[in-house]
């Protein structure tokens, strides 16, 4: 398990962002919400929670996050994004509003609302590999979809017809679903492996 004294923050514009801060506290991470450029330089890792990811977008310029968080993903900062947040993270958006943007980082294509309006919501077990067993149990709230993925992105989930639900490239992952609304812990868990390892490198840079 990860150090109890990684530093992790939950992009706190909009969204689910107690869920999140609540699952990486049982998990025994420094877990706090992100509104500023200066509490993103203070934390190793950085959740982005589900929402909308055109608003979110919108909030992260207008609180003068947006290039901080690109600049801390080109740096190796690692990041956990869900639905919304899992959009943020593509390089590529199928269906963006007029002038949405994300932080990129995955090289993926996302197709937003691909499974329907939030009356489309639904459940399902996903098995996913990456994670050992059992399947995890994945809620679909207006989700997104991953519709193609470079050489270096790797898929973690899928449904059964094909679609990617799941994906990882590098301290990057995402996900179509909310693991914080369902007592699954594994994904963050992940993360914080991935903030874990990070520092260890930098320790041993010293």
């Amino acid at each position: 398990m990860a150090g109890n004294s990684l530093r992790v923050g939950v992009l706190a514009l909009q969204g689910d962002v107690r869920e999140h801060l609540a699952v990486l506290t049982s998990l025994g991470a420094d877990a706090r919400p992100v509104r500023r450029p200066e509490e993103l330089a203070d934390v190793e890792g950085l959740v982005l929670p589900g929402g909308e990811s055109s608003v979110i977008d919108k909030l992260a310029r207008a609180f003068d996050l947006f290039d901080p968080i690109r600049g801390a993903i080109a740096d190796g900062m690692p990041m956990y994004g869900t639905c919304a947040g899992l959009i943020l993270l593509a390089d590529r958006i199928d269906g963006a509003i007029t002038g949405q943007r994300t932080f990129g980082g995955i090289d993926a294509r996302v197709a937003r609302n691909v499974f329907g309006s939030q009356t489309a919501s639904f459940e399902t077990d996903l098995d996913v590999p990456a994670l050992g067993s059992p399947p995890v149990h994945a809620v679909f709230i207006r989700a997104p979809a991953v519709i193609e993925w470079g050489p270096d992105a790797e898929p973690l989930a899928s449904l059964p017809d094909g679609r990617v639900v799941a994906i990882e490239q590098g301290a990057l992952l995402g996900t179509a679903f909310h693991p914080e609304s369902t007592g699954e812990t594994r994904f963050h868990q992940r993360f914080l492996d991935h903030v874990d390892a990070r520092r260890g490198v930098g320790a041993s840079a010293l």
